[in-house]
């Protein structure tokens, strides 16, 4: 076992600070949460797994972190903490395609997919989980609206195409598969998913606001 690993207070969910023993620490953390919840799941993970994986001491993972709860969303904060950036393929056909495969092939290796499968799993068990899921995604969404501002400069996608509704269109029908029916997802499903998503950008489903700013009338207005 590691000697404790004693550090300065780490940052806050959502910041970044340079490398150093902090940066050990909560790393050491990280991987010990992600082990515990990849080998047992969320409701058998305890602090004291962590601390006995992680060589942190049990009393310094309360002080710092509080609860299970807090290790694993600060855990799921760190994995956000890349450097990933959306596909730029040249065309809104082929980043939606890449887009949809890179879903597919994080999920193809069981062992590569048990950490963010056991990730959802504890979201639907624990509101700091799924909090911390939430913002993972918001985060990346974010970064796929050069995706459409990209395509809508080439006159691929309408003006006022919400970015964030495109992502979730051409990685939902994989989710649904992975999580709810538990259906292979392979590279023609992933390819499927991304030539739906680019028909309905196409047809201007996604436009939620028009040229001049305001939002787009719904049915019935």
């Amino acid at each position: 076992m590691n000697a404790p690993i004693e550090g300065d207070q780490p940052p806050a969910p959502g910041s970044r600070r340079p490398g150093g023993r902090t940066a050990r620490t909560r790393a050491a953390v990280r991987d010990a949460v992600l082990t515990g919840l990849t080998e047992h799941g969320y409701p058998a993970l305890t602090v004291e797994y962590v601390a006995e994986h992680s060589g942190v001491h049990k009393t310094t993972l309360y002080r710092r972190w509080g609860s299970m709860e807090g290790l694993l969303a600060d855990a799921l904060d760190l994995a956000g903490e890349d450097d990933w950036t959306p596909p730029d393929t040249g065309s809104l056909d082929g980043d939606l395609r890449a887009l949809a495969r890179e879903v597919a092939d994080s999920f193809a290796d069981p062992a590569a997919a048990a950490a963010p499968t056991a990730f959802v799993g504890a979201a639907f068990q624990s509101e700091r989980a799924a909090e911390a899921l939430h913002a993972f995604y918001a985060e990346r969404f974010i970064r796929c609206e050069e995706v459409v501002e990209r395509a809508s400069a080439r006159g691929e996608a309408p003006a006022g195409t919400d970015a964030a509704a495109v992502v979730r269109a051409v990685s939902a029908p994989l989710f649904l598969r992975l999580f709810v029916t538990r259906e292979t997802v392979d590279t023609a499903t992933a390819d499927q998913a991304a030539r739906a998503t680019l028909a309905a950008v196409t047809a201007g489903a996604f436009v939620t606001r028009t040229e001049t700013g305001g939002r787009k009338p719904t049915a019935g207005e």
